[in-house]
């Protein structure tokens, strides 16, 4: 370390610089892994807990439903909270509180325990995401931001992909009841917690003295809401139609509509629904570097969003492999949140990204919320279900409508954002 004469402080050189952003990149995926394995835990027990405890799909999509509801209102003032604390001190209070709502979820032995036990971890879970997200564009910045954020995305789809692989994994588990799979989600909440504070012990020992910290004390101010571009009003469209979709789908009732619609057990379910995210690891942050180099966001974005419509179509209508739509919508995963994060930073100043993302997840939660409430009472009002698979398929075209108007506004997105200008940032500045 350098020390520059008369500072109390030392200042990193760059080569010690780029391996504390590595670092920090590290701890910021053990910490998505984590948490993206609780949210998605509930999918793999839900058959298990529909057998064992007579839950109603409408009260599974409740669980996850829940998770998303006090986000409506919170998420914005956990962004804001994120701008005025700064990324340390949030990521160690919200994820304590995750690692709370997991262990509610997997002791309680009612449905009203668990549904607040899955509040609990709501209110914690989308801050400390933001907050995530915020502290690897705090350490990264120019050419390798889409591929840092891309990179801890993927990881977090690790943990995603781990729950779906649980049933097979973790089987004697399974075998015991719909219980101790929501005990092993509490442990890898308990592993998230100490990813992060180990952040907060790195990022508080360096004083913040990276220049590209935003000012932690920023106040908020009204006006913080309102002078944002279209661009990112589109973009914000975007990401609740298409979080919606993929979330209420793929997190809350792809496995069981794989076994009631198409056939499949258990396990072989967990799997289509989980062995095509695995190549998430590698496609995220391999588009998220593409993005860096060709500069070219938007476009990139609007084909993301367009697999997510045409990948739920195929499901739908196909009597035969479920790989082709699974790919696709693997594709769009993998695709969309490593070029919607980078660019939403490229749309706002930074000292604002918390407060953008935080409004933007509003909307999003909000959405996700209704979607999982809508597929939950459309299976219910149709009687979807093993003996009845075509009860599914209101659901799959509400899907599709939903999507499909995703895809809409990525467009109109990279129509605002200028095709040939390799999506200016003049937009955000």
């Amino acid at each position: 370390m350098n020390s520059a004469p008369g500072s109390g402080s030392g200042i990193v050189n760059d080569s010690r610089r780029r391996a504390i952003a590595w670092l920090v990149l590290a701890l910021m995926s053990l910490a998505n892994f984590g948490n993206y394995y609780v949210y998605d835990s509930i999918g793999p027990v839900a058959d298990l807990l529909q057998r064992q405890r007579d839950f109603s799909d409408s009260q599974i999509g409740m669980l996850n439903a829940i998770y998303s509801l006090p986000n409506v209102v919170l998420i914005l003032l956990g962004g804001i909270l994120v701008d005025r604390y700064g990324t340390g001190r949030m990521l160690v209070w919200t994820a304590l509180i995750c690692l709370a709502g997991a262990a509610l979820t997997a002791w309680s032995p009612a449905f009203t325990g668990m549904a607040a036990g899955r509040l609990l971890f709501g209110i914690g879970a989308e801050t400390f995401n933001i907050a995530t997200i915020a502290a690897v564009v705090k350490y990264f910045t120019g050419r390798n931001l889409a591929f840092a954020v891309g990179t801890s995305i993927a990881i977090g789809r690790a943990g995603a992909f781990s729950a779906d692989m649980s049933p097979t994994w973790f089987a004697a588990a399974y075998a015991e009841g719909w219980q101790p799979p929501l005990v092993i989600a509490t442990v890898l909440a308990a592993l998230s917690a100490a990813a992060v504070v180990g952040y907060w012990w790195l990022d508080r020992s360096r004083g913040h003295a990276d220049p590209r910290t935003p000012g932690a004390s920023r106040r908020f101010s009204l006006r913080d809401l309102t002078g944002f571009g279209p661009a990112y009003w589109y973009l914000l469209v975007l990401c609740v139609l298409w979080y919606s979709v993929i979330f209420a789908f793929r997190s809350t009732f792809a496995i069981k509509y794989f076994q009631h619609a198409h056939g499949l057990d258990l396990a072989a379910a967990g799997a289509i629904n989980a062995w095509v995210f695995l190549a998430a690891l590698f496609a995220t942050p391999a588009f998220g570097w593409l993005c860096d180099r060709t500069g070219r966001y938007a476009p990139w974005l609007a084909f993301g969003a367009l697999l997510l419509p045409v990948s739920i179509a195929v499901m739908a209508v196909s009597n035969g492999s479920l790989w082709i739509g699974t790919v696709l919508i693997g594709v769009s995963f993998s695709l969309v949140p490593a070029v919607m994060w980078p660019l939403t930073a490229k749309l706002v100043p930074q000292s604002r990204l918390g407060t953008a993302i935080g409004l933007m997840w509003v909307v999003q939660n909000a959405g996700m919320a209704g979607a999982n409430l809508m597929a939950g009472w459309l299976n219910d009002s149709y009687a979807a279900g093993p003996q009845n698979p075509a009860g599914y398929e209101p659901m799959m075209i509400y899907f599709f409508v939903s999507s499909a108007l995703g895809f809409v506004f990525a467009v109109m997105l990279w129509h605002t954002a200028g095709r040939g200008h390799h999506e200016a940032v003049t937009h955000a500045r």
